[in-house]
């Protein structure tokens, strides 16, 4: 077995209050693949800053083997105002000699990205997988990833994935998606109140060994303290109720897969289950006939986001969809719930609908407002949770909030924190029809079931969006899967039973089931313009100035690369151009073949920022 590279020895810090962690011991060696796991605000980032060096312990021992280098993805990257891609790859070695050119331009390679691109013009998981490339940029010993998984899509989760199991250094990893733990991790580190608990079991086996810890510790504080004792009852019947609850759902999921089936008439199993016409016409909340949408690029080129869908939605269905980034997810959101015309084909929604929206972005939260006043906006301190009254406190302490956070502005929560009041603040409001785009981004575990929980009990219909390959399989009885090139298909079951009926992806294809599409050519976006701080800061009723600037100047870029390709296109038909000069002739294909990707690149980008600009002016009417 390989010697430690880190070691940790009695370590304990507290920043001048109680101690956050105290007698801390472990040790870190080649190969280790570690999850650390632990609610919010019981001292993950702190531990992962301890192991980075950038905060020194109260007490204890740290061991570095000289010439260790680490590497730190954190949750959210701090961002200087106008640095480029490139800049922001570079910068990642501070300390250390600075990266090649040659190896910038690798992780720009490996992560699909322009490197003269600026930073603030980024979409989140364009942001994502530049701070990846920032911290892949050279292999360090020990990698700690923050939450590696929000904002990505499915095919550069699974890049990551199979990264990170060739990987030879040492991996610690806080995530909430439990499919990614399942796959790249093979220890636990749990840290709970104050104390770090270390297993060699994997992921999977997690809430097994949490409940057997629970158990011992009661049964070794019975005889000293009943009232510790009663507490530790408490918390694992808490781990027991929840692995009963998911049992619980799981069945309720397993119905729903065979009913929706049975509408679809496809077969699954056993089970046959014969829907009457009048009963599904009562029900139904959702109709979608042959439905195709295009945009027009630039250079007036249509290209198709969805082709002849159709799909019918009852009362308390749960539907996913998922897909890469860019493929059209949100525009089939909006066309299903008539936002948006189908440029073919007919939509009907019932009339009686009310539909409440989950935003990833959070634009219905006022940063400047309380908690108090997001839930109670009338006044007063009672909510209605449909026709039950709850005092806005207790119902915030369902949400694991405590009493002296109603007060606190929204500014001043976390992610994760404001996640979990605009679900408070959806979970209340009167609906039947509720609308999640990427829930899940910045929840910790306990928050994630609880989510799950109330997901359980909404008697509504579901639409989700979602690349938690677990969530999904444990909340939507179907999902939609669009797979590129207006392909888009309805698989029953989550995401597991969709890649069991899909089978496996050929390469070069979309990569959604089969892995990324990125690793297996090399993009060459167009250049953009030069970057420029954007001071007007953000604004969610327009693009930014450089989005804004960006999408003006997008068309003119797309004329010159036709221009460009043609002209090539003519020289390389010329029978005697390579007989005149064979260096140029050869150049001329590389150099072809760079532009025709350019093009690509350019006019994905156009329908990004035309896209983006659409859903802006939706909301804000």
């Amino acid at each position: 077995m390989a010697p430690p590279i880190i070691t940790f020895r009695d370590v304990t810090i507290g920043f001048g209050t109680a101690p956050l962690f105290e007698d801390l011991s472990f040790s870190i060696t080649p190969g280790d693949r570690i999850c650390l796991i632990g609610r919010n605000g019981c001292g993950k980032s702190t531990l992962m800053k301890l192991i980075m060096g950038e905060l020194e312990p109260d007490l204890g021992e740290t061991f570095f083997l000289p010439g260790t280098r680490l590497s730190w993805l954190p949750q959210e990257p701090q961002l200087r105002a106008g640095i480029t891609v490139r800049q922001h790859i570079e910068e990642g070695l501070v300390g250390d000699d600075p990266p090649e050119a040659y190896e910038v331009d690798a992780a720009l390679d490996r992560m699909a990205l322009d490197g003269e691109r600026a930073m603030d013009t980024l979409s989140g998981g364009e942001v994502r997988r530049a701070s990846l490339a920032r911290a892949l940029v050279r292999p360090p010993d020990v990698l700690l990833l923050d939450e590696p998984t929000n904002h990505l899509d499915l095919p550069t989760i699974e890049w990551l994935e199979k990264f990170i199991q060739d990987f030879r250094g040492a991996t610690i990893i806080v995530s909430h998606d439990r499919a990614f733990l399942n796959r790249v991790t093979k220890r636990i580190w749990w840290l709970d109140r104050g104390r770090l608990r270390l297993t060699e079991r994997p992921f999977s086996e997690y809430e097994k060994w949490q409940e057997e810890v629970l158990n011992e510790e009661a049964r070794e504080l019975d005889r000293m303290n009943t009232v510790i004792a009663q507490e530790l009852r408490y918390l694992q019947r808490g781990v027991t109720g929840r692995r009963t609850r998911n049992q619980m759902r799981l069945r309720r999921l397993a119905d729903m897969r065979d009913a929706r089936s049975a509408l679809l008439g496809q077969k699954r199993g056993k089970a046959q289950i014969v829907l009457d016409d009048g009963d599904v016409r009562s029900r139904m909340v959702i109709e979608a006939k042959e439905i195709s949408k295009s945009v027009t690029l630039p250079n007036g080129r249509q290209r198709p986001l969805i082709t002849n869908f159709s799909t019918r939605i009852l009362r308390g269905e749960r539907i996913g969809v998922l897909g890469p980034n860019g493929v059209g997810k949100t525009t089939l959101l909006r066309m299903l719930t008539g936002q948006l015309k189908p440029d073919e084909g007919r939509v009907r929604v019932a009339k009686s609908i009310q539909p409440a929206y989950f935003d990833q972005h959070r634009a219905q939260l006022d940063p400047a407002k309380t908690l108090w006043e997001t839930l109670c906006p009338d006044g007063g301190d009672t909510i209605f949770v449909g026709d039950t009254p709850r005092h806005v406190v207790g119902y915030l302490k369902d949400f694991l909030f405590p009493f002296d956070q109603a007060k606190s502005p929204v500014g001043t929560l976390s992610g994760g924190e404001r996640n979990r009041l605009l679900l408070a603040k959806l979970m209340a409001q009167k609906s039947d029809l509720l609308i999640m785009d990427e829930p899940t981004n910045d929840l910790d575990m306990d928050t994630l079931d609880l989510l799950e929980d109330a997901l359980g009990d909404y008697e509504g219909t579901l639409l989700l969006v979602s690349h938690d390959r677990e969530f999904l399989d444990r909340t939507v009885a179907s999902v939609i899967a669009l797979e590129g090139d207006g392909k888009a298909r309805e698989y029953v079951g989550g995401y597991y039973d969709y890649v069991r009926q899909r089978g496996p992806v050929a390469k070069g294809g979309s990569g959604f089931a089969g892995g990324p599409a990125m690793v297996d050519k090399k993009p060459t976006p167009p250049k953009p313009l030069p970057p420029k701080p954007d001071k007007s800061g953000r604004n969610q009723h327009r693009l930014s100035f450089n989005e804004q600037r960006e999408l003006d100047e997008l068309p003119d870029r797309i004329a010159k690369l036709e221009a460009y390709i043609e002209q090539a296109n003519a020289f390389l038909a010329d029978p005697d151009s390579y007989k005149r000069d064979p260096g140029k002739f050869e150049k001329a294909i590389d150099r072809l073949a760079e532009a025709k990707e350019a093009l690509t690149g350019a006019e994905e980008r156009w329908l990004a920022l035309e896209t983006k600009r659409e859903e802006i002016e939706a909301q804000a009417s």
